[in-house]
């Protein structure tokens, strides 16, 4: 009897064990870790960022972001070197000054989330039939000199004809976050400017969009998740979580309509009601500003140093290699 009962009490004690088992391995969500993520500016443009977090899928993967607004990638960068930042979302072209300065633990990009510019030609007229050639003898806002929204739009000047600061005036000493409020005090005929600023101007009746830079510079690995090597090296399995996180709210971003885009991302931008939501996710949507996985490509990125040059911002361009790695994005989309 007594040899009976320690086999019964065994049989229990294995059931249990082994239904506390399925129940732990049914509960493996990864132990929640702190981000703090600095942005380039807080936008629109940015959907599938914010679809990540307002979709939880950085909750999913045991995240738990700190969002802030770097006003610049300059500013970025400098919290990321400082270590007040553990990721920057910012334009590649930092890393490749960053790299050029010949620091050791430089920043390497590892996922990219736009592909085209997010700004757009802003004038104080409607223009049905704008015409980039029509701007010779204008004054534009363009941003803050060796920026990509600056370079990317003397690009498009460029493949139509226009030399800045000779066929036109091109500001460049206006900090990224200050051009707005320039334009709408009386400087310059145009402004190149991130939604939802540009499209608050139209409501306004201060500004009206009369172009796309995005779609006259063609595509380019616009903004990106960049960190310092040894914050990669040492947290290889967030990164990776991270990536996830944002392969994810691309994929949302893609197979879904602007409405519902906007209806996710309607708490990033509470002044904004979804109608207007709707309105600028779409115009980003008609200009394939998302690609649908973080993966940069190597063609872009020469893309992107050939753009630098042609502004004079690079005196020696980069290895691709050097600054840009898609271990983590490659891991994610198999």
């Amino acid at each position: 009897m007594k040899s009976r009962n320690l086999k019964l009490f065994a049989a229990l004690f294995t059931l249990v064990f082994l239904a506390a088992a399925v129940l732990t391995g049914c509960n493996t969500k990864p132990k929640t870790s702190k981000i703090r993520l600095w942005e380039v500016t807080h936008s629109i443009f940015y959907a599938p960022q914010y679809v990540a977090m307002y979709k939880g899928y950085f909750g999913d993967e045991g995240i738990e972001i700190e969002l802030m607004n770097g006003g610049g990638a300059d500013k970025t960068m400098t919290a990321v070197l400082a270590g007040q930042a553990d990721i920057g979302f910012m334009g590649p072209e930092a890393s490749i000054y960053v790299y050029n300065e010949g620091k050791e633990d430089h920043p390497v990009v590892f996922a990219q989330l736009t592909q085209k510019d997010g700004s757009f030609l802003v004038g104080r007229q409607p223009e049905p039939d704008f015409k980039w050639e029509n701007l010779a003898g204008t004054t534009i806002i363009g941003g803050r000199k060796g920026g990509v929204p600056a370079m990317a739009l003397e690009y498009a000047l460029r493949n139509h004809g226009l030399v800045p600061n000779k066929d036109l005036e091109f500001l460049t000493n206006i900090q990224f976050d200050l051009t707005a409020g320039a334009f709408t005090g009386g400087t310059g005929d145009y402004v190149a400017l991130f939604e939802p600023v540009g499209s608050k101007l139209e409501e306004e009746g201060k500004g009206y969009v009369v172009a796309s830079v995005g779609e006259a510079a063609g595509n380019l690995p616009y903004t990106a998740y960049a960190a310092k090597k040894s914050y990669i090296k040492n947290n290889g399995d967030l990164v990776t979580r991270f990536t996830r996180a944002i392969y994810k709210g691309q994929q949302f971003v893609a197979k879904n309509s602007p409405e519902e885009i906007a209806k996710v991302i309607k708490p990033a931008f509470p002044d904004s009601d979804e109608k207007f939501l709707t309105k600028v996710v779409k115009r980003y949507r008609d200009q394939d500003t998302w690609p649908d996985n973080p993966k940069m490509n190597k063609e872009s990125f020469d893309r992107l140093q050939d753009i630098m040059e042609t502004a004079g911002e690079l005196d020696e361009r980069v290895p691709f290699e050097e600054v840009i790695t898609n271990k983590y994005a490659d891991k994610v989309i198999q």
